[in-house]
């Protein structure tokens, strides 16, 4: 792991912390993610620096060899978890793919306040997270993931994400040091 910078302009990225999501068999628990990301998100707040909520509601169309859901997901099922402190300055993301970029204004939002790096947390790392912190490269902003405020359905591709993939779109490091370099 390199020194973590942080820009001026950082923003936080938080996917999928919402109820149906937190409540899936992880690989390991749910509660210390959504614990990390309520810190920074209180610390990006308290700077004045934007925190984006991302939700998925859907699934993009198209073919995969997954099994299909079965049933309808609970009415909360995309309501963000309540430890994240929702507050109105909050940029809030409703997402129907992995990524958070894709389909919506999420890059319009954030380019319009100058931001120019994005710290990303979640669930599920190699899912929403990693997707979310490729397009976020390729959309040419610096990106760092914290990587004890992200968790996977699967240790093994958990581990792959941090060891072999967020090092090649960024950089890495623990939430308390995010903090500190916040100032």
């Amino acid at each position: 792991m390199t020194a973590t910078a942080l820009d001026a302009n950082t923003a936080l990225v938080l996917v999928d912390l919402q109820k149906g999501i937190v409540g899936l068999p992880l690989a390991r628990p749910a509660g210390p993610v959504v614990e990390r990301a309520a810190f920074l998100a209180a610390a990006f707040r308290e700077r004045g620096l934007p925190v984006v909520l991302v939700r998925v509601t859907g699934g993009a169309p198209g073919r995969n060899e997954a099994p299909a859901s079965q049933g309808q997901p609970p009415a909360d099922w995309a309501e963000l978890v309540p430890e994240l402190d929702r507050q109105d300055s909050d940029i809030v993301v409703t997402k129907q793919n992995w990524g958070a970029f894709y389909g919506t204004d999420l890059d319009l939002q954030l380019r319009r306040r100058g931001v120019t790096q994005v710290v990303v947390a979640g669930i599920a790392t190699s899912i929403g997270v990693e997707s979310t912190a490729r397009s976020a490269q390729e959309h040419g902003y610096h990106v760092t993931v914290a990587i004890d405020a992200i968790a996977d359905l699967k240790a093994e591709t958990h581990d792959n994400s941090v060891a072999h993939i967020f090092p090649r779109l960024g950089e890495t490091d623990t939430a308390d040091a995010i903090v500190k370099l916040l100032g």
